[in-house]
């Protein structure tokens, strides 16, 4: 499988994802340990938000970029999903028909996000 493509499915990355841990990979880590790195990630990812848009600054040679922290983030939420049976795809349609029943009129009224 070409692993640089410029759009893919969730599906499709779910896939890729799985692919590339039975080859490179050797097997999944446990479904514990990777939800420790998700966490870990997810810190990351506050860490390089917090410099970048907040009243931080970044350390010497600190990762600067996002995209690459949300790509571990979503490369290790493919693997969870990958391990516990989930179909992602399906998954976030079903969150955000929720959303959209749940929330359609909440935000629009909200006097907090009026201009």
């Amino acid at each position: 499988m070409n692993y640089l493509v410029d759009q893919i499915t969730l599906h499709e990355a779910q896939q890729m994802v799985d692919e590339w841990i039975k080859k490179y990979g050797v097997r999944y880590f446990s479904e514990l340990t990777n939800m420790a790195i998700l966490t870990e990630e997810v810190g990351e990812l506050a860490s390089v938000m917090s410099r970048k848009y907040g009243e931080q600054s970044f350390k010497e040679g600190e990762n600067q970029d996002p995209a690459d922290e949300m790509a571990d983030i979503l490369w290790v939420l493919l693997c969870l999903a990958n391990q516990t049976g989930v179909d992602m795809t399906s998954a976030l349609r079903k969150n955000i028909e929720k959303k959209t029943n749940r929330d359609k009129e909440r935000h629009l009224q909200n006097p907090k996000l009026k201009d």
